[in-house]
């Protein structure tokens, strides 16, 4: 492991973010770094595997099969973040599908060197349970939000998460950071595409958007905030 990688800065409340400094490290040492193109599948839903990735400088999403055969976007995943620890640790098969968004600098553990990690640093499981708990109270979040609004306060909501957690500068706002469609968009809100035009349509008259091919500018966040019925910390 390089150390470039080991000083990189990771994504807030991930799982390398979490870790004690000498623990990432540690932990990043264990594994062999890899660069996968763009629309690279690092784990494929169903499949058997061990293999644990942590996200050094890349982009993921997180993909599903529903009951009626289509799939459905869970979530994106970035810098810090780990892929691929449930079937490592509970040696199911994967659950879902993680397929790069760019060109993506990972770090690839085995699952018995990763189980083995955390047998030993207590802290490096503390921080994994954080990060379930994370998902699990974003995922409840989510679903709350589908019962409790409309869908244009529903996109919104996401965008202003997305744009949090993975947005840049741009010169007309803020871009939300990731590559997604608006049929993405709706899988993560669960709306159908036109719900989604038409919400970003509304949006955009209200001059808190700007849509771009497979991608979101904000230019108000704090308007889009307000929107979406959130409070920033």
């Amino acid at each position: 492991m390089t150390q470039s990688a080991e000083r990189r800065t990771w994504l807030h409340g991930s799982f390398l973010d979490l870790l004690p400094a000498v623990g990432g490290k540690e932990l990043l040492r264990l594994g062999s770094l890899r660069t996968y193109p763009n629309r690279q599948v690092l784990i494929r839903e169903g499949d058997p595997g061990r293999t644990v990735y942590l996200l050094i400088d890349a982009l993921v999403k997180v993909t599903a099969l529903a009951e009626n055969g289509s799939r459905t976007l869970l979530s994106i995943r970035a810098n810090g973040d780990i892929v691929g620890e449930m079937a490592a640790l509970t040696d199911h098969p994967r659950m879902a599908t993680v397929t790069t968004c760019r060109r993506s600098l990972v770090c690839v553990l085995k699952g018995p060197v990763f189980t083995a990690y955390l047998a030993r640093a207590p802290e490096a499981a503390a921080a994994l349970s954080q990060v379930a708990i994370d998902r699990l109270r974003f995922a409840n979040r989510r679903r709350l939000d589908f019962a409790g609004y409309e869908a244009d306060v529903c996109l919104a909501r996401v965008l202003v998460d997305l744009a949090v957690q993975h947005g840049r500068p741009h010169h007309e706002g803020l871009d939300i950071g990731v590559p997604v469609t608006q049929a993405e968009l709706g899988e993560l809100v669960g709306i159908k595409e036109r719900t989604v035009q038409k919400a970003m349509h509304d949006l955009s008259a209200r001059g808190l958007v700007l849509q771009r091919h497979r991608g979101v500018v904000i230019r108000d966040l704090d308007g889009l905030t307000d929107f979406a019925d959130l409070r920033l910390q």
